[in-house]
């Protein structure tokens, strides 16, 4: 029986491969961020699903899984890189079909540890070269000059941490713009390569929904800040084929990770930002985090996140603010506040300039 393949979701935008399993291809081979390859499961761990980009697929032992090596920085779940040297075992990093070399691991997933591979095959192109996600689109980047998101208003979800509420907050805040009739466009702009956060945006009503992955990026952990830049101004220039009032962007993780912080202190960037929502998990983490974006000379709109599912934390942060005299009043907003048709944060058409 022809063993089926099951292709992840990282690799979505290759159309056309062959699998090497050349012995000489495959001993001298040494992995590469956005290389395609085919991976036999040896073992499922925390990752017992593949997502494609139809559905989630179960995996078991002898599977066989068309991945793309990346790296990842995932506080609440995996860290890990791609190998500089061939291993004898591979570990799957992220749901998309990111893989790579476990570095580290939250304490949750110690027990059950990574889904672990073995490396069978090679996706190549017809003249037998390894096919990389991130060389085929990389002439489809454009350069990033700011020019895209001026024809918008670009509304930018951050959050304390990963798992702070920002992804439901984008939607929500989504949700309610189109209830005020407008035109709405959602762009995971960093992360790692999963579908879950647009599809829920374009549940809530967006008029598209698209990520870096579009782009061949398996993760955006490590890239480069011009590059980083570039599939900004790119996937800003997508989003205007829906003629959109706003760009909602959420950008992954928290405001001290790396791409994060890069982006934050880039004053180009925040330069194109209309207005920042602020999402955090517990009101230390809202008051905190406000207060260091301040410093940063980014004023945030709003405060939103996990910590508002509590009317007790809400207190907690609405008192420590609005007693702190050298701290501008800031609206806190549940769910419901950001859904609602009559939410005021969206009239600001002024730029967040940075200090």
């Amino acid at each position: 029986m022809k063993t089926r393949i099951k292709k992840s979701f990282a690799c979505q935008g290759i159309k056309n491969f062959r699998i090497s399993t050349d012995i000489k291809q495959l001993d001298n081979y040494i992995p590469k961020e956005g290389d395609v390859v085919l991976f036999e499961v040896i073992e499922t761990g925390k990752h017992k699903n593949l997502q494609t980009t139809t559905r989630n697929v179960t995996l078991m032992p002898e599977d066989q899984i068309l991945g793309v090596f990346g790296n990842r920085y995932a506080t609440n779940q995996f860290e890990g890189y791609v190998p500089d040297r061939p291993m004898e075992e591979y570990h799957m990093l992220g749901g998309g079909g990111v893989m790579g070399i476990l570095a580290s691991s939250h304490s949750k997933f110690e027990e059950v540890g990574p889904t672990r591979l073995k490396l069978i095959g090679l996706a190549t192109d017809p003249f037998k070269r390894v096919i990389n996600t991130l060389k085929v689109f990389k002439d489809e980047l454009v350069p990033f000059s700011g020019l895209s998101a001026s024809q918008t208003k670009i509304v930018l979800s951050l959050g304390s941490s990963m798992d702070s509420g920002k992804t439901t907050t984008a939607a929500f805040m989504i949700h309610g713009l189109k209830k005020r009739g407008n035109k709405v466009a959602y762009i995971k702009l960093t992360g790692t390569a999963y579908p879950k956060d647009k599809n829920l945006a374009y549940d809530m009503g967006a008029d598209l929904a698209i990520d870096f992955s579009k782009y061949g990026f398996p993760s955006t952990y490590l890239t480069e800040e011009p590059v980083l830049l570039s599939l900004y101004e790119t996937l800003i220039k997508d989003s205007l084929s829906v003629r959109p009032d706003y760009v909602v962007i959420e950008i992954a993780d928290g405001i001290f990770q790396k791409e994060t912080k890069m982006l934050l202190q880039n004053f180009a960037f925040m330069n194109t930002v209309n207005d920042v929502v602020f999402s955090a998990g517990d009101s230390l983490s809202a008051v905190h985090g406000y207060h260091l974006l301040c410093q940063m000379g980014i004023f945030p709109t709003a405060l939103s996140g996990l910590f508002t599912a509590s009317p007790l934390l809400v207190q907690e942060v609405e008192s420590t603010l609005y007693k702190d005299s050298g701290s501008p009043s800031v609206p806190v907003l549940g769910l419901r506040d950001l859904m609602s048709e009559n939410c005021p944060i969206f009239s600001n058409t002024m730029k967040v300039l940075q200090a």
